[in-house]
């Protein structure tokens, strides 16, 4: 029988691996001062004695009558039931009635079905111990064996250019108009003529039949109640809230903070921002084509067009023609005769004295109470009546 040996096996010799020694925890010892529960609040908190706030409810006022209260309602005096005996019912009792048997709850399937309880069942599958290594764990990599840490430069700090303003002064002329000027020649004129009204031998008369008949009423003049000026405070105001009054700092001085501030090394050398792949793929020298253009076709003239057009030069102007108006003439200004102001309302109203509603008043002139009624209202008569 012949032995292989692996390079695995011949490189690699087993070790002997111990157990990991773990660090006992340190042993507690108690403290036998006693804990400080005071806080913040409680030091600064002033009580107040609690005391019970009154209702805010309004008085209850309870009008007290002397006639006695009859319970009887309508109903129970004037509808008296008939002593009749009651009739059975002639509806057969198909109601449903439970047995007076105990139900067992139990199924078909349980009566059929019992439980068995369960089975034990024997696993066949082969047992397979634990493969344990007595080899160390080696924990050295490339990184950490090939790994030289080295110092961070200074990081460079760009200074900024400062602005200058230009010494040429702004023309203010843009591409298109320096190219677009326009062409020679004067701007066109208009060949139509003038609009004008036909004359009129009547005057036009600006008064109305609703202007001559309803003349405005005098209106009376809108109040409107000054404003008062407004005069502001001699004292001046105390912006402090009662927290800032009564809460202050306790120990007399804002906390600070205790964490370390960070340590950041700057680099003043400037940035190489070249790499591999700028320096591989350099950028090629590519200019844009030139666009191609038609040749134009159409020639066109030396002479400047004088911008006329089909209508301008075959207008004929035509005087306008007057038509002779069918209107009747509007009378003239009728005389002014003052406007009937007789109405029926006019005169058939008579006016009469505003009187005031009596249960305006807590006492009303000329009424003496009487009595408080079962339903709380209070009852007055007339002084000239007297009392019953």
């Amino acid at each position: 029988m012949t032995t292989v040996l692996w390079a695995n096996r011949r490189d690699y010799v087993p070790h002997d691996v111990k157990p990991i020694k773990l660090r006992p925890p340190d042993q507690y010892v108690r403290n036998n001062e006693n804990m400080d529960t005071l806080s913040t609040y409680k030091q600064d908190y002033n009580a107040y004695p609690i005391n019970r706030v009154p209702p805010c409810l309004p008085k209850e006022q309870n009008y007290a009558s002397d006639e006695k209260m009859t319970t009887i309602p309508t109903y129970k005096g004037d509808y008296v039931a008939w002593n009749q005996p009651k009739r059975d019912m002639i509806k057969p009792d198909t109601a449903y009635h439970p047995p007076d048997e105990k139900f067992d709850h139990r199924t078909t399937v349980q009566d059929a079905y019992p439980y068995k309880g369960p089975v034990v069942t024997k696993s066949c599958k082969p047992f397979q111990a634990p493969h344990i290594s007595k080899i160390p764990l080696e924990d050295m990599t490339n990184y950490k064996l090939n790994y030289v840490s080295h110092p961070l430069a200074k990081r460079y700090v760009h200074a900024p250019v400062p602005f200058k303003p230009s010494d040429v002064p702004f023309d203010g002329l843009t591409t298109h108009n320096l190219s677009y000027k326009g062409l020679a020649g004067q701007p066109a004129k208009s060949f139509k003529p003038p609009y004008k009204l036909p004359e009129q031998d009547n005057p036009f008369v600006g008064t109305t039949e609703f202007r001559e008949k309803f003349q405005t009423w005098p209106a009376p003049t809108f109040f409107t109640r000054k404003r008062e000026v407004y005069t502001p405070p001699k004292i001046k105001m105390d912006l402090k809230t009662s927290v800032q009054i009564h809460y202050g700092n306790p120990h007399g001085r804002p906390a600070t903070s205790c964490k370390p501030l960070a340590h950041v090394q700057k680099s003043t050398d400037p940035f190489n921002h070249r790499s591999t792949m700028k320096d591989d793929y350099q950028p090629w020298h590519y200019a844009k084509p030139n666009a191609i253009l038609p040749k134009s076709t159409i020639t066109l003239p030396v002479e400047p067009m004088d911008t006329l057009t089909t209508f301008q030069t075959h207008y004929v102007p035509h005087p306008l023609s007057v038509t002779k108006s069918f209107k009747p003439r509007v009378p003239g200004p009728k005389p002014q005769v003052p406007f009937a102001q007789e109405t029926t309302y006019a005169t058939s109203y008579t006016s009469k004295k505003p009187v005031m509603c009596p249960a305006a008043f807590k006492e009303p002139p000329g009424y003496v109470f009487e009595k408080v009624d079962k339903d709380g209202h209070r009852r007055f008569r007339p002084a000239s009546v007297a009392k019953s």
